[in-house]
């Protein structure tokens, strides 16, 4: 795969193509998290360093081909104006007007920004007349896209048989941190997995039991694999008609000699913003909320991630919005954080309520890799090919 990075030295004056996920959360046209933009803050600078022309290609919500002035890419136009200290000008026009034109000479401007994709249809159609038009914009295309690239989209996949396609650093380094954690494995590895829905991970969890020496359930997903087991979780969340799922991961861990970890004790509360309370997994009343794991759990959780030397957190261990069943979360996260400081451990965090997790007790920075991927790393991780990577190869 050919990266952006290879070819520093001729980007001089060229007009490069950029895919990017600016897909970020918007109330009232304000962004409320800008952790997707600040990623790929690098490229960006790699870019002006060497004095490329940018054209920025970006998504927002799912407006179905319709423009919809609350998902216009403005408010991020603005905020990278303000981050990179550089002009950058949203082309609101249709695109089809500028069809076999020069954008940048049009606005003598050396970054420029479309406004969101989706308000095409052909966007999400993968239509090639579509892609060749957005081709026709640059010399080169640069993928820094990793979240949109499990998805056939005209400017994700279609538009690489046009232009020369390079992979972007932020997409290279998505690619690097999980071929860590699922081909180029140091060992021993542990998967710490939650959630509420066992079903949707499924093929994920089958994946990684044929890959990883240790898997830990936590979160929603634990209270599947306590309810097989015949314990009571009272009102807490879980999935029905899951027996046969939890039944076959029990069945392949065996024969793939992988372990499976699950709860031993719980914090429970009555209601999710109320008060918690220590009990063994026995104890559990019918109205009571699993909502965290308990210091037994979480002994056992820590011994398991200080004897590893990879570890992949993908869902938290409780209902971390409350003080009083961050615990669990906190503490795992502490003890990755206390191996990564003495460089024991390759650590890699995915998924969105994770990365609030880790961003609410500010240990993000100190984990290996965070993802904000979402479907694209799950796919990764189960497994598939992702066709905005397949097209760069």
């Amino acid at each position: 795969m050919k990266t952006i990075e290879s070819i520093a030295k001729s980007l001089n004056g060229k007009k490069i193509i950029l895919r990017l996920d600016l897909n970020v959360p918007l109330n009232r046209q304000k962004i409320t998290d800008t952790n997707r933009i600040d990623k790929i803050i690098p490229t960006l600078r790699f870019l002006i360093k060497n004095k490329a022309k940018i054209l920025i290609l970006s998504h927002v919500g799912r407006p179905k081909g319709k423009v919809i002035k609350e998902l216009s890419m403005e408010p991020i136009c603005e905020y990278l104006k303000k981050k990179l200290n550089q002009n950058i000008h949203l082309i609101k026009t249709n695109i089809n007007n500028f069809k076999d034109k020069d954008l940048f000479d049009y606005k003598n401007e050396s970054i420029l920004m479309l406004e969101n994709l989706r308000f095409y249809n052909e966007e999400e159609e993968n239509n090639e007349e579509f892609a060749k038009i957005l081709a026709g914009f640059g010399d080169l295309y640069v993928n820094d896209a990793f979240s949109c690239s499990h998805r056939k989209h005209a400017s994700v996949f279609s538009i690489t048989k046009f232009v020369p396609s390079y992979a972007g650093i932020q997409l290279m380094s998505e690619i690097t941190a999980l071929s860590k954690i699922t081909k180029d494995i140091t060992r021993p590895i542990t998967c710490i997995i939650g959630g509420s829905k066992i079903s949707t991970k499924i093929n994920v969890i089958k994946n990684l039991i044929s890959k990883f020496d240790n898997l830990i359930f936590v979160g929603g997903m634990a209270n599947n694999i306590l309810k097989n087991k015949k314990f009571n979780i009272g009102k807490s969340i879980y999935e029905e008609n899951c027996e046969h799922i939890v039944e076959d991961i029990f069945n392949l861990s065996k024969k793939e000699n992988c372990k499976i970890f699950y709860p031993l004790d719980v914090s429970v509360g009555k209601k999710i913003d109320g008060e918690g309370n220590v009990k063994k997994i026995s104890e559990v009343q019918e109205d009571d909320l699993i909502l965290d794991i308990g210091p037994e759990t979480l002994n056992l959780l820590n011994k398991t991630i200080e004897n590893s030397r990879t570890v992949l957190w993908n869902g938290p261990a409780g209902y971390f919005e409350n003080e009083n069943f961050k615990k669990g979360s906190l503490e795992i996260a502490k003890k990755i954080v206390e191996k990564n400081k003495k460089n024991e451990i390759y650590s890699v965090a995915g998924g969105g309520d994770t990365v609030a997790a880790l961003n609410s007790f500010d240990l993000t920075k100190y984990f290996n890799f965070v993802s904000t991927a979402g479907g694209a790393f799950l796919e990764f991780l189960e497994g598939k090919e992702l066709p905005g990577i397949k097209a760069l190869e």
